[in-house]
């Protein structure tokens, strides 16, 4: 991966076993529920989660996983954060929670662009991918369309 990445947090965080999750923002609500029993299950298991936390399914796991003690890897669509909710401070200070941002400072909002690029690098980084919900002809699809160098991943 040619992208310059900005850390804030325990790099060695990398060295775990990763596996990523992603929900489109529209998700049948038969798939809440599992998405939720999932987080459980990988916080309860110890489980690296990777992700952008971004959609509303994709920030109620983070919610999940935040109650753990295993390590969590957060990916930026944007410039890194200068502030974290306390739950996520509370996590960078316990060295299990790792930001990474792929944008200088300059890009300070998430857009549709930006966000593809986040996924790239997630699926870039990731060992294994989960995708609770991919909305048909979406951009996520296309992305698992391509063919990552992962070596599994799961779609509902």
């Amino acid at each position: 991966m040619k992208t310059n990445l900005i850390f804030l947090g325990r790099r060695e965080i990398l060295n775990n076993h990763k596996v990523a999750f992603f929900c489109s923002q529209k998700c049948p609500s038969h798939l809440i529920l599992k998405s939720y029993d999932w987080a459980i299950d990988q916080r309860d298991k110890g489980v690296c989660v990777i992700s952008g936390f971004h959609s509303k399914i994709e920030k109620d796991v983070l919610d999940f996983l935040l109650k753990g003690t295993q390590p969590i890897i957060m990916i930026l669509a944007r410039n890194m954060k200068k502030r974290f909710p306390a739950e996520q401070r509370k996590a960078i200070k316990e060295n299990r929670l790792l930001t990474i941002s792929p944008f200088d400072d300059k890009v300070t909002q998430n857009t549709k662009e930006t966000c593809h690029k986040r996924n790239e690098v997630i699926f870039e980084i990731a060992d294994e991918i989960v995708v609770a919900f991919a909305t048909k002809s979406g951009k996520l699809e296309k992305l698992l369309m391509k063919g990552r160098n992962v070596k599994s991943y799961e779609v509902w």
